[in-house]
């Protein structure tokens, strides 16, 4: 059985695995605190739709509640351990089966079994000060191992933390000119493709969103991370596949096994 992947933008894509649709960081906002969506469409109402969603960490772009309240009562939602304590919201979404992961947890949903992973990622809510959780990765096992990243930078580990996967998705670059720590951008990457060695990547997390007012800063950081990383993971990984999706577009892996 084939698997699906649809990148909706930013981190969000789903995941169809088994007859289970799987939604990653759900993000379905025009705009967001000083940010703005410049390229693809609002995902329609069908993207809205999953057996299970996940939020790698507590930051705005990724924990964003308004999105997590259009799911559908009785999806269950990993989150952070603590994630319901840092973020207020989060306990208002009764209608949702919330429930905390931290590395190496384990869910069971219908034909798929989601293993959380480390990452290396600032876990604070801001702007609200200390309140935090570890920032975590995904591991979705069912006909394929498909790797959701969040956002992490790279770390000496992460490969045997990850471990053997067919597919990742990795952030690529993100939401203004500059990544500070704990960010992949198209190079760093195109590294943890090295190191993963999936059959197939799907490069995420950049050509979205951009601060509103700096349309003219640095824009090529903007536009061009996905076409980088397709160029150095193909220096650094040839035998990796990688499928530089549009908002919207889905890829199809035939996973042998």
């Amino acid at each position: 059985m084939p698997v699906e992947v649809t990148w909706w933008g930013h981190a969000t894509c789903t995941v169809e695995d088994s007859d289970v649709r799987v939604l990653t960081d759900p993000l379905f906002a025009r705009r967001l605190a000083h940010l703005r969506r410049r390229r693809g469409a609002l995902p329609p109402s069908g993207a809205w739709r999953a057996d299970i969603a996940l939020v790698s960490h507590l930051h705005a772009d990724h924990l964003h509640i308004p999105s997590l309240a259009r799911l559908a009562p009785g999806t269950r939602l990993l989150v952070p351990r603590g994630a319901p304590r840092a973020v207020p919201g989060l306990r208002r979404l009764d209608r949702l089966r919330i429930t905390e992961m931290a590395p190496g947890d384990r869910v069971d949903v219908g034909g798929v079994v989601v293993r959380a992973v480390p990452a290396r990622h600032d876990g604070r809510r801001l702007p609200l000060g200390p309140h935090r959780s570890p920032a975590l990765g995904y591991v979705i096992e069912g006909e394929a191992r498909t790797y959701f990243a969040g956002d992490t930078g790279l770390f000496d580990s992460m490969a045997e933390e990850v471990g053997p996967v067919d597919a990742a998705l990795l952030p690529v670059g993100g939401w203004g000119p500059y990544l500070g720590e704990g960010h992949l951008d198209a190079g760093r990457a195109a590294q943890a493709v090295a190191r993963l060695a999936p059959r197939t990547a799907v490069p995420v997390h950049y050509g979205t969103y951009w601060p509103i007012g700096m349309d003219a800063v640095r824009p090529h950081e903007f536009h061009a991370p996905g076409d980088e990383f397709v160029r150095l993971a193909a220096e650094r990984a040839p035998q990796v596949v990688v499928h530089r999706l549009g908002h919207g577009e889905s890829v199809r892996l035939e996973v042998a096994r």
